[in-house]
């Protein structure tokens, strides 16, 4: 089975929108971490989308945007996910976000009913990761 998930550390965020109850964390540039079955290399590609969040509130101030993703968790239901995103994501029930940014001591964070994955394009190959 092929996998593949977004890194989110060095994942560029271009920009959080509201509206209404929508809350909309939006990638300029969301770094992908590809793995194919039977394979030990793994591949990195791109690709611009947006993590998007439903029946959301904003918590505290956000930081300056664009900027640098340096990590965070996303949970949603029981799962947690930390410095990553899987691909492909939607899910409704409790779901929460908390993502650093580098260089700023605010942080993304939201509270939601719902959070969904919805990918722009199609991904751009940047290269092979070799197994150590």
């Amino acid at each position: 089975m092929d996998n593949s998930s977004i890194e989110l550390a060095g994942s560029e965020i271009e920009s959080v929108s509201v509206d209404g109850d929508s809350v909309r964390v939006i990638f300029s540039c969301a770094i992908i971490i590809k793995t194919m079955t039977g394979s030990v290399e793994k591949t990195k590609w791109w690709q611009k989308g947006a993590l998007v969040f439903d029946g959301a509130s904003l918590e505290g101030e956000l930081p300056p945007l664009p900027g640098v993703c340096a990590g965070g968790d996303l949970g949603e239901n029981i799962f947690t996910y930390r410095d990553m995103i899987p691909v492909p994501l939607e899910s409704r029930g409790q779901a929460h976000c908390d993502l650093r940014i580098e260089g700023a001591g605010d942080h993304i964070r939201v509270q939601a009913s719902a959070v969904r994955l919805e990918m722009k394009d199609v991904p751009k190959y940047i290269e092979h990761i070799l197994p150590e």
